[in-house]
């Protein structure tokens, strides 16, 4: 897997608002099944792939990064345009404009509906729209409306992906297929070694709404130990996000909060020290809003952590990481897939 750009665009483009992943879900399978001994769908959805180690009793090492992204769903149409609702975290102040795939078999394109300036008060200019007032245009009456887009259809932002700058890419749904594409990286660079361990790459669904596939997936995986890997804040031209001094291009983050278990971290924070991996030092003081958080409470509680890819203009059409951050983060993920340091283990 040389070509990190292609290997992205293919998984960004594909349609997966959670609860609708299928089809992400088994292009990871395949992408999975030449580095894993067993790679499956499993009962939740899940992309699951098991790399076993020959020795008897074997720890196991969990990764989870989610493959669904934010996105829409059809609620009704009044004269033709659809009525919709968000499936995640959405800006509304964001959408009047926006290009949508809709989810039918085959999908059709829809613009989420705008005013012109023209017929703006000056007053309107300086608000947003709430998501109920907008609709979605495709171009289709209502009787057709009614029967070709049917109330339930999900849909997305159309898909568009472009370099920014030599090492910067641009496109949707990079929250989180980034992070698997960097975890499958690293399962890639353990091709034919024996390990010690049990590595275990679950692309997760639902992160978005509820962790539910994380979850379950954690609970039936039974691991010893979980990494949960995912996009964090990097810094913008405003100044936002606050509490954050995240740098795109600087490598991976490593957090600092509730959510992660002391001595995990410091193995992942020596390991980057000894293969001099560029390593950046982030807080998450609270929850940290990824599968990590059902990950460590799951059974009777595992260790676990957060390993995070700097990401701009995160829930929008065009997040933004670095090719060089997604390799670093590989480069990391599969330090530790062979030397998680059990040694250090003092739950």
């Amino acid at each position: 897997m040389t070509d990190i750009r292609s290997k992205l665009e293919a998984l960004s483009s594909l349609s997966g608002p959670s609860g609708f992943e299928a089809e992400v879900v088994g292009a990871a399978v395949e992408l999975m099944s030449p580095f894993t001994d067993e790679a499956y769908v499993d009962v939740f959805g899940n992309a699951v792939g098991i790399l076993r180690s020959e020795k008897p009793n074997a720890k196991r090492i969990l990764f989870s990064a989610h493959l669904d992204e934010i996105g829409f769903i059809v609620t009704g149409a009044e004269e033709g345009f659809l009525r919709f609702a968000s499936i995640g975290s959405i800006d509304p102040r964001m959408l009047p404009g926006r290009e949508l795939t809709i989810m039918t078999d085959p999908p059709v394109f829809g613009i989420i509906t705008c005013l012109p300036p023209h017929v703006l008060s000056a007053e309107e200019m300086d608000q947003s729209f709430p998501m109920e007032e907008l609709r979605i245009d495709a171009g289709l009456s209502q009787e057709d409306a009614l029967r070709e887009i049917p109330v339930g259809t999900p849909a997305v932002y159309r898909a568009g992906f472009f370099s920014l700058g030599k090492d910067a890419v641009c496109g949707k749904a990079m929250d989180d297929r980034a992070c698997f594409l960097a975890a499958l990286l690293a399962l890639e660079k353990l091709d034919k070694k024996e390990l010690e361990q049990d590595i275990v790459l679950l692309g997760s669904t639902r992160e978005e709404i509820d962790h539910g596939g994380a979850a379950v997936g954690t609970f039936s995986l039974d691991p010893d130990l979980c990494i949960a890997v995912d996009v964090t804040h990097a810094e913008t031209p405003d100044g936002g996000p606050k509490h954050t001094d995240c740098v795109l291009g600087e490598g991976p983050a490593v957090a600092f909060g509730p959510n992660h278990t002391p001595w995990v971290r410091d193995r992942l924070f020596s390991l980057a020290k000894q293969k001099k991996i560029p390593t950046q030092r982030i807080v998450m003081e609270g929850k940290s809003y990824t599968d990590g958080w059902e990950m460590q409470i799951s059974r009777e509680g595992i260790p676990t952590c957060v390993v995070s890819l700097p990401n701009r203009y995160m829930h929008t059409p065009m997040e933004t990481v670095s090719v060089k951050d997604i390799e670093a983060l590989a480069d990391l993920l599969a330090a530790f897939m062979e030397a998680p340091g059990w040694e250090g283990d003092c739950r």
